[in-house]
């Protein structure tokens, strides 16, 4: 790197977010005491920007405002500047990301705000162009403009600043109400069946979201009511995603969203908690439905995420950027001439067939709403289609598109790549372990189990330290930032995954363990519920408490869940409580809009619905006993918890006393199925356990 007087401060941080800062005229700081220090020194108000290295509209903002040296000069004068990547520091993305919903009604990334030298804030917004256009100013008119209310107004700002914080705390004010139950699972089915797309599958019109998590709620919901509407619902959503240019249909993985309204045109990123969350649905609609596409989708999520997102050591990166070459999709999108380059005739008018690549395109410029001439690779129809209209053997088609795509990808891999975000967070990475373990335990696929315990691993060495605390981001060899609620709250989801694939008592105790840790740094003793930071953290405007099902499930849904498994397979009924308080504590949030909470519906469902424990008496490696493990791997069971009391295995009693009474019968491995609290009779025959699993009335 050249001399540092080229840089501002931000060339000394890890983060590739706001390395991609280092060298913009804008005087940035990092977040910390220095820049809050000069900012009362100088009395001048702070401008706050937070955004991620693979945002799109961060690097227009980026491109056109903190790279021109008149916006700089004018930033530099007026404000002392500051850049978060909200990757890095969820908690204060989450504490100013829910002042501009307050403010504005809507929010989004780059997220800017001004705030006063002790943090407050008191304007907000989102992309803010260089010159002001529709009535909403750019930076050139905003800057004087906050400078000379700043100056002259000071007294309008503190009150300002005062209402917000004042609104910012009734928010996070939950008064617990009645206890959700069955009716509310009824009503946010009812919900997802009003909103659901019968066209092109998903809910609602353009963008559309994968949001996993409601899918799962969906085949939750199917199973426990048989209802063949909620699975319709589930597989249309996943085929057409599939089928659609939300998927890499060469690189494998699944893009961000989809702008339209069928899957077609995405925001090109690719998020790692994306894979782990539709790699977790795809393998239960897979479980429920024996779809041959969700296991190829599911194997094929996976393929993607050891090649392009893994690190040597086994943790996963975080994203990839949907720019390359200051374009976004470039590096995804094909013309016919470049797959007839690449491929001999007859397989290249095959590929351009199947994946619809047409002479002018399909994909328009975002800015200029103009046909490009590229298209995204996506499927109109199923391969069976086209192998019947092919006369082909589907199998054989599929192996002769599998060789394409292969070729496309080695050509691909030519082109200037998106930037990938190479920082490695413990939540995501909870995600991945969860979802490598459910699929590896599904698919009885050792080697994916193999990758989540290597993951598992990674972060024990690189992100915990000898005193067992948790730090939420590793970057070039350094952890740092201690860890939020929701890296507890993921990785403590992988560990209880990671267990039931393997029976490895170690997991438990490690999920155990860091249950009583988070409870102890971030349980509320007098509501209930977990805030998103630790007692020790940084005080911004107030703790938090996360609840709403975005992007990415909430902390407090998936700690409901956890509380739920882990007090169900160790026998602690005051973590069964704590669930409970969860779920009367944001029962009147979540009875308002229940589609918002999918993940937190799937807590709701466990503890409402009926619910078996197994536990599986026997050796490990004797062939009943896997017989019997193996049986229940390959069913969804979502509300069952399954244990395995080994004979050489001398940590689970003391980590579980009552397995002590679950003894082998007649010196075979036995199955014990308990369901609501009540047990039935042992039996060593595995056709049986499962009969009993699924009419325990009869």
């Amino acid at each position: 790197m050249s001399d540092d007087s080229d840089h501002n401060r931000l060339a000394q941080e890890s983060s590739p977010y706001l390395l991609q800062h280092a060298d913009n005229p804008v005087d940035w700081y990092p977040w910390g005491e220095e820049a809050f220090a000069k900012a009362k020194e100088e009395d001048k108000p702070v401008f706050l920007s937070i955004g991620y290295a693979t945002c799109h509209w961060c690097h227009v903002m980026a491109h056109e405002s903190f790279e021109d040296e008149d916006v700089a000069a004018m930033m530099n004068q007026a404000f002392v500047n500051i850049k978060v990547d909200r990757e890095e520091r969820p908690d204060i993305d989450k504490t100013y990301m829910l002042v501009c919903q307050m403010l504005s009604g809507s929010g989004g990334w780059p997220l800017n705000v001004l705030l006063t030298p002790d943090k407050k804030p008191f304007y907000a917004a989102t992309y803010i162009p260089k010159q002001g256009r529709q009535g909403h100013p750019g930076m050139r008119e905003l800057i004087p403009w906050i400078s000379q209310l700043w100056r002259n107004e000071r007294e309008k700002v503190l009150k300002s600043t005062d209402n917000i914080q004042e609104a910012f705390q009734k928010s996070n004010d939950f008064t617990a109400s009645d206890q959700l139950g069955a009716n509310l699972l009824d009503k946010a089915y009812q919900q997802f069946s009003g909103q659901f797309d019968t066209s092109y599958g998903g809910f609602g019109s353009a963008p559309k979201f994968p949001a996993a998590h409601n899918l799962m709620f969906l085949l939750r919901y199917h199973q426990q009511h048989d209802n063949s509407d909620a699975l319709r619902m589930v597989q249309e959503t996943l085929t057409q995603m599939r089928m659609g240019g939300i998927f890499d249909h060469i690189g494998l993985g699944f893009h961000r969203y989809s702008t339209d309204r069928e899957w077609l045109l995405p925001h090109f990123e690719k998020m790692l908690y994306d894979q782990a969350m539709l790699l977790m649905v795809y393998i239960e609609g897979w479980q429920c439905t024996n779809q041959p596409l969700f296991e190829q989708t599911a194997r094929e999520i996976i393929s993607y995420l050891l090649r392009k997102m893994q690190h040597p050591k086994g943790g996963f990166y975080s994203a990839e950027d949907a720019d390359s070459e200051g374009e976004e999709g470039k590096f995804y999108v094909w013309s016919p001439s470049e797959i007839r380059d690449v491929l001999p005739t007859a397989k290249a008018e095959l590929a351009i067939e199947v994946f619809n690549i047409i002479k002018e395109g399909n994909y328009t410029d975002e800015a200029t709403g103009r046909r490009t001439g590229k298209s995204i690779p996506h499927l109109k129809k199923s391969v069976q289609e086209l192998a019947d209209e092919r006369n082909m053997e589907k199998a054989q088609l599929q192996e002769e598109l599998e060789s394409i795509r292969k070729e496309l990808l080695q050509k691909r891999q030519e082109r200037v790549a998106p930037l990938l975000d190479d920082k490695i967070l413990t939540d995501w990475n909870g995600l991945v372990i969860a979802a490598l373990a459910k699929a590896g335990r599904a698919l009885n696929e050792e080697n994916y189990i193999r990758q989540a315990e290597q993951c598992f691993r990674f972060i024990s060495e690189q992100l915990i330290d000898e005193n067992g605390t948790l730090y939420h981001r590793f970057r070039e060899g350094k952890a740092g930032i201690e860890a939020h609620a929701d890296d507890y709250a993921f990785l403590i989801w992988g560990l209880i995954e990671l267990y039931e694939a393997t029976y490895t008592t170690r997991y438990l105790e490690q999920a155990v363990q860091l249950n009583q840790q988070f409870i102890d740094r971030f349980w509320d003793n007098k509501q209930g519920g977990f805030y998103f930071t630790d007692e020790a953290g940084e005080e911004l405007l107030g703790r938090k408490k996360e609840i709403y099902d975005g992007a990415l499930p909430s902390s407090n849904s998936i700690a409901m869940l956890n509380l739920l498994r882990l007090g169900r397979m160790t026998g602690n009924t005051e973590w069964e409580e704590m669930a409970d308080q969860i779920n009367r504590l944001f029962s009147s949030e979540i009875r308002q809009a229940p589609t918002g909470f999918g993940a937190a519906l799937q807590g709701v469902s466990f503890a409402a619905d009926p619910t078996s424990e197994i536990i599986i008496s026997g050796q490990k490696e004797e062939p009943l006993t896997r017989q019997m493990t193996e049986l229940l791997s390959s069913r969804f069971l979502p509300n069952a918890v399954t244990l395995l009391h080994s004979p050489e295995d001398e940590a689970i009693p003391k980590l579980i006393p009552y397995l002590s009474d679950f003894e082998m019968q007649g010196g075979k491995p036995t199955a014990y199925v308990c369901q609501n609290y009540s047990c039935e009779l042992p039996t060593n025959d595995p056709a049986k356990m499962l009969a009993l699993i699924q009419s325990p009335d009869e």
